[in-house]
């Protein structure tokens, strides 16, 4: 089968490979029918590549038809449609079943100190091949899979892998009062659907900041109150604005959808880029003991929230060794929660909103449809942000 396939920083390639099997028989092959690119990917593709091994097959935003299931795999027949979860988990230990799904006990990647798998991310998550392929094994498929209608294009549904959860959770824990206030801080995928969640479940005001002119114009057609980066020269000028827009106090709630490849902190890049260069062993150690983030979203998040306000984190972070302004979020009582998506604790809320007059606008949320063949170039073209890409999805 043909998948894209990680072998260096920035260099991505689709080749073939072997056709995926059933190991176990709680698994299933899918044949995939759509699978998206991610801002999480682009960081196998700049920044974690020290996690990374030549031949690694990267995605896990799948959709697909089920071709074959393994003997305990009980609620899934071929022919199913379904979507894939990115991350792997049982649904019977204790953290699948307070819906903790990325802790999964059965599943954590213990070798690693880490929590459940995910598909095609890292040695740090399991390094399971990933879903920007002809053919994906998903493991757990006894629980995993989410079935969908048949007859529907796969964009009214295949968000539900990762885009969907993710933005959903991170207004879930942004705890947005009712009627309240939340900034969003990065428009990209998780950002802007963000945005349309926070409106949908209730926020009277959201305000959305990017600095890339489509994000911005999108996320103001969604309604949001919408500021540029690029428009203000300081950062006490862009916190003077947002509180002027939250009667002086600044917003209830504050969503980083950003995370580690945030614009600013040129040493922390240099560092970054440094690592990257190194042997990577190497660079691993380094990494896993010493990494840091670039933190200017994080901290303009800090910086925007109210007191007694909550921080959401949704963009991925990977530093071990990040320094946090600790005495201004004790001194302005901030709560933060933050973590991957638990997929399947949200999949029963969103599944009806996919099924009806698509309040989240989901059915044009793509801004480009690609062959699988053009994932070299799709790579490229999202991380420099031409083209308007905003969301990419391949077509295998």
């Amino acid at each position: 089968m043909r998948a894209t396939v990680w072998h260096g920083k920035r260099d991505v390639r689709v080749e073939h490979v072997p056709d995926p099997k059933i190991e176990k028989p709680t698994d299933a092959i899918v044949r995939i029918t759509s699978s998206g690119l991610c801002g999480s990917d682009l960081h196998l593709y700049e920044v974690l590549t020290p996690f990374m091994t030549p031949g690694d097959i990267l995605g896990h935003e799948p959709m697909g038809i089920v071709e074959e299931t393994g003997s305990d795999v009980p609620g899934l027949s071929p022919g199913d449609r379904v979507v894939i979860p990115f991350q792997i988990a049982c649904g019977t230990c204790r953290m699948c079943g307070d819906g903790l799904q990325t802790q999964c006990e059965t599943t954590q990647v213990r070798e690693q100190g880490m929590g459940a798998p995910l598909f095609g991310y890292t040695k740090l998550y399991g390094r399971v091949p990933g879903a920007q392929a002809e053919y994906l094994r998903v493991p757990q498929a006894q629980y995993g899979p989410i079935k969908v209608p048949h007859g529907p294009a796969d964009d009214r549904f295949v968000y539900l892998s990762d885009v969907l959860p993710t933005a959903w959770q991170a207004v879930q824990y942004a705890n947005v009062p009712e009627g309240g206030s939340v900034a969003v801080l990065g428009l990209g995928p998780i950002g802007a659907m963000a945005c349309r969640i926070a409106r949908h479940l209730g926020a009277g005001q959201v305000i959305g900041i990017d600095h890339v002119p489509e994000r911005l114009a999108r996320a103001r057609r969604d309604g949001a109150t919408v500021l540029d980066l690029d428009g203000f020269d300081s950062e006490d000028e862009l916190l003077t604005a947002v509180k002027d827009h939250t009667g002086g106090r600044g917003p209830d709630s504050v969503i980083d959808a950003v995370g580690t490849e945030a614009h600013g902190s040129p040493a922390v890049r240099l560092a970054q880029q440094a690592a990257g260069l190194m042997p990577s062993r190497w660079a691993e150690k380094l990494m896993s003991k010493a990494g840091v983030d670039r933190l200017s979203a994080l901290h303009l998040a800090i910086s925007l929230a109210r007191r007694g306000g909550t921080i959401s984190i949704s963009g991925v972070y990977g530093g071990m060794t990040d320094p946090m302004p600790m005495l201004v979020m004790f001194d302005k009582q901030l709560t933060f929660r933050m973590g991957q998506a638990n997929v399947r604790r949200w999949a029963d809320a969103i599944l009806p909103l996919l099924t009806d007059d698509d309040p989240l606008g989901v059915d044009d949320f793509a801004t480009h449809r690609l062959p699988l063949d053009k994932a070299p170039e799709a790579y490229e073209m999202f991380q420099k942000k031409t083209d308007g890409a905003i969301k990419v999805l391949f077509t295998p």
